[in-house]
């Protein structure tokens, strides 16, 4: 990995702890907060591909392993890792890593629409696929209970996919230097 990428990769982990300054919005009920770091997740892997867009959050959770109070609220520290919260975080690298995926297969086509489906795929379907049934084995209630209760958080989840989105495409359009595998020019 180039130097370039690794710095790429900080950059992104940083954009996620930055946006876990915003304050948690509380669902009652609910043992998940609404935060802004999922726009960060979603930002990762549509900007920088699946490999860097996931690394980046595997570094952004070891940070927080590591007990830094980067996540929203300022937690940190090997105990999220065990709350209902967890399978959130762990699905943000696979979240990532999906989006940047889906990018990176439609990128000689990628526009607003195709940006939108790679991060409501990974950003919103991923993420609910890992956290919900944590977050009811972590919170001890029924897996139908965990499902009911994260649709509260699906209206504000589809407008940072759409962010994300425009965010994506205009930085792909203003900033090409951050290739993508199978993107490089070839001289022909």
């Amino acid at each position: 990995m180039k130097t370039r990428d690794l710095a790429y990769v900080a950059l992104f982990a940083a954009i996620v702890a930055v946006l876990g300054l915003l304050p948690p919005v509380p669902v009652p009920g609910i043992p998940v907060p609404i935060t802004a770091q999922t726009l960060g997740v979603m930002l990762a892997g549509s900007v920088l591909g699946a490999r860097r867009g996931g690394l980046a959050l595997l570094v952004f959770l070891a940070v927080v392993a590591v007990g830094a109070p980067v996540l929203s609220g300022g937690r940190g520290g090997l105990g999220v890792f065990v709350g209902p919260t967890a399978g959130y975080l762990y699905s943000w690298p696979v979240a990532a890593f999906v989006i940047g995926w889906l990018t990176q297969l439609t990128w000689r086509r990628f526009n607003l629409a195709w940006a939108l489906v790679a991060n409501l795929v990974g950003g919103v379907v991923v993420i609910y696929a890992i956290g919900v049934p944590f977050t009811s084995l972590y919170a001890d209630v029924p897996l139908w209970t965990s499902f009911t209760g994260s649709l509260a958080f699906v209206p504000g989840d589809v407008v940072k996919a759409v962010a994300a989105s425009v965010v994506a495409v205009a930085v792909r359009r203003a900033y090409p230097v951050i290739e993508l595998p199978g993107r490089r020019a070839t001289a022909g």
